[in-house]
């Protein structure tokens, strides 16, 4: 290892009877310790052990876009690498196919494996059949991108429902002010497309079909983790989860209570 060859290097020293200057060790070790953080950084740990689990889910649902799945796991894995608990399934959204396109993926994360994939709407300002304008200011009607954590189911307007907190300040971080929740919708409906060429939109929310409600809620209720995708340049630039940055991830996690 380096650090035998620092012990050689200073008795070869020694021997012809020059000895290092502390300020030359010092750098020496400093640098196998640096060597050392690297080789076992959690990002890179991260980075080790998402390849066998992108590569079954990639298996387990080969139709959805790689970059989405990729960006999803890179994001969950950074929260978790920062203080975030782990979850049981993963959602994600890929909001580059359009409406009428089954675009919600849930995946059991100890199965390794697909558990539903089926149609979500977008919100109404976001786009026609293909959504393209994200925001997370109140009263946009637009759905937002990111990564978020489910967490309370509840009886509401829409019948049984459930909360989410969005994880990404100055994308989603307004979504339980703005009431973003999953519900059931019949304007989720394949049918509607024969008519207006996009299945029906929400207020911002990503609502289901009601046939699938109930299961999705049941698998993303209680701290599971739910991933917004599109690649929306000013997003992909400044995401804390994408680009990980650490403190700036732990910073977010321990206020959300995540």
């Amino acid at each position: 290892m380096q650090t035998n060859q620092i012990g050689r290097d200073a008795a070869n020293e020694h021997h012809r009877g020059n000895f290092p200057s502390l300020a030359s060790l010092l750098r020496r070790l400093c640098l196998v310790i640096t060597g050392l953080g690297v080789m076992c950084s959690p990002a890179l740990a991260d980075k080790g052990n998402s390849q066998p689990l992108y590569n079954s889910l990639t298996h387990a649902a080969p139709e959805l876009n790689p970059q989405a799945l990729k960006s999803a796991l890179s994001a969950m894995q950074c929260a978790v690498a920062n203080g975030a608990r782990p979850a049981r399934h993963l959602a994600v959204i890929d909001y580059s196919q359009p409406s009428t396109a089954r675009r919600l993926w849930i995946f059991d994360l100890r199965q390794k494996k697909l558990v539903l994939r089926d149609l979500v709407a977008h919100g109404q300002k976001s786009g026609e059949n293909f959504a393209t304008q994200f925001s997370n200011r109140l009263g946009s009607f637009q759905s937002s991108l990111g990564l978020f954590r489910t967490q309370e189911s509840y009886q509401g307007a829409h019948g049984y429902s459930l909360r989410m907190d969005g994880l990404e300040p100055g994308f989603n971080d307004l979504a339980r002010d703005r009431a973003i929740v999953i519900h059931a919708a019949d304007y989720v409906n394949p049918l509607w497309s024969v008519r207006q060429g996009r299945i029906g939109r929400s207020l911002g929310c990503p609502a289901v079909r009601p046939q699938v409600a109930r299961k999705v809620i049941d698998k993303l209720k209680d701290g599971q983790f739910m991933f917004s995708w599109y690649p929306d340049p000013s997003w992909l630039k400044r995401s804390a989860y994408l680009n990980c940055q650490p403190q700036q991830v732990a910073s977010i996690l321990a206020t959300s209570g995540s």
